[in-house]
C-alpha cells in the first residue's frame, strides 16, 4: 500500500486545479486517481473562460493541466477509486483493479454525470451546439432557432429559462412524460412549441454543427442550437458518503465556504460534486482553496508543534 500525503479522487477541472497548486508546494506528495472522464472529457467549447476568447474543449484543458501537474511532481493513475474508508488517521482508498492508496488528507473531485439518451450525433455536439448549463451557454443560443432536448418538467422548465435569450424555442419532450398543466400554460404564453415525441437523432451536417432533431415518426424539426434537460443526474458522492461527509437532499456536499472542507475533518470536496453553480471557473477556483487549506493541514501534520 502506497502513502501519500494527499490523494485526489477525480482528474477533471476542479481535480486538476488542486493537482497543480498542491504541486506548487514542492513537498507535498500528491496522488490523482482519473477515471478518464466525466463531463470536461465531453465538452467540445468552454466558452466562458478568461483567457480562452475563442473556447478551448475539456480534452485540452484537461491534457494542459495533467501535463503542467506532471511536471511539477504530481503522480496520476487511472482508475475508478470504488472504496473508501479511515483507519489510523489514513484515508485508504481502494481502486477497481484491488490496489489501495492511503493519505491522511483527501479531496474528493468526483463530479457528476448527466443523463442523457444514447441518440446519434448528440455528444459530437455537445459544448459546440448544444449545451447543458443555461449559466454557461445561453450566450450561444441569443436570438438563435434552439430546441431543448429533454424530460417532463426538467425539460420545460429549461425552455421557460432560455425564453429570456430567444424567442424561437421549442422543447422534444423525448422520453413524452408528464409536465404539469401549469408550466404548458407557460410554454404557450412565452410561445414555446411543445412536442410529446421521441427522437431518433440529432442531426450534424459538419463537426458539432446541430442542425436539427429527426424524430421516430419522421419529422425533422430545425434547429442552430440546443439544449438538453433531462433531470435525474448522477452525483458521484459514493465515497463522500463512505466516509460519513454530509449529504444534502440532491446528494450534493456542501462544504465550508472558506476552505471547502467537509464536515468530516480532512476531507475536502471541490467541483460539482459541491453545492453550488456547476460552472468549470468555479470548479478551479474551489479546487485552488482546497489545495490551499490541504497543505496547510499537511504542514500541521508534519509539524504538530507548529
Amino acid at each position: 500500500m502506497k502513502s501519500y500525503d494527499t490523494i485526489v479522487v477525480g482528474g477533471g477541472i476542479a481535480g486538476l486545479q488542486a493537482a497543480i497548486q498542491l504541486g506548487r508546494y514542492s513537498t507535498i506528495r500528491t496522488l490523482v486517481i482519473d477515471a478518464g472522464y466525466g463531463r470536461s472529457t465531453l465538452c467540445r467549447n468552454y466558452h466562458n473562460l478568461l483567457g480562452f476568447p475563442d473556447g478551448i474543449s475539456g480534452e485540452e484543458l484537461r491534457q494542459r493541466g495533467q501535463e503542467t501537474a506532471s511536471g511539477l511532481g504530481i503522480e496520476f493513475l487511472r482508475g475508478r477509486a470504488v472504496k473508501a474508508f479511515r483507519q489510523n488517521g489514513e484515508f485508504r482508498i481502494t481502486v477497481e483493479s484491488g490496489e489501495v492508496f492511503q493519505a491522511p488528507t483527501l479531496l474528493l473531485a468526483t463530479g457528476v454525470t448527466d443523463r442523457f439518451p444514447d441518440l446519434p450525433g448528440l455528444v459530437p455536439c455537445l459544448g459546440s451546439s448544444i449545451y447543458i448549463c443555461p449559466d454557461c451557454d445561453g450566450y450561444e443560443v441569443q436570438n438563435r432557432l434552439t430546441v431543448v432536448l429533454g424530460a417532463g418538467k426538467a425539460g420545460a422548465d429549461m425552455a421557460l429559462v432560455l425564453s429570456d435569450r430567444t424567442d424561437r424555442l421549442i422543447y422534444i419532450n423525448h422520453e413524452m412524460t408528464e409536465v404539469p398543466a401549469f408550466l404548458l400554460d407557460k410554454l404557450r404564453s412565452k410561445g414555446i412549441r411543445y412536442i410529446e415525441a421521441a427522437a431518433a437523432e440529432v442531426v450534424c451536417p459538419s463537426e458539432g454543427r446541430l442542425s436539427g432533431i429527426k424524430l421516430e415518426n419522421g419529422e425533422m424539426i430545425e434547429a442552430e442550437r440546443g439544449f438538453i434537460a433531462f433531470g435525474g443526474n448522477h452525483v458521484h458522492s459514493g465515497l463522500a458518503e463512505q466516509l460519513g461527509v454530509k449529504l444534502i437532499h440532491n446528494r450534493h456536499v456542501e462544504t465550508d465556504a472558506r476552505t471547502k472542507m467537509t464536515n468530516i475533518e480532512n476531507v475536502w470536496v471541490a467541483g460539482d460534486l459541491g453545492a453550488h453553480s456547476e460552472q468549470a471557473a468555479v470548479a478551479m477556483g474551489e479546487g485552488l482553496l482546497s489545495a490551499i487549506w490541504i497543505h496547510k493541514a499537511v504542514v500541521k501534520i508534519k509539524n504538530p508543534a507548529l
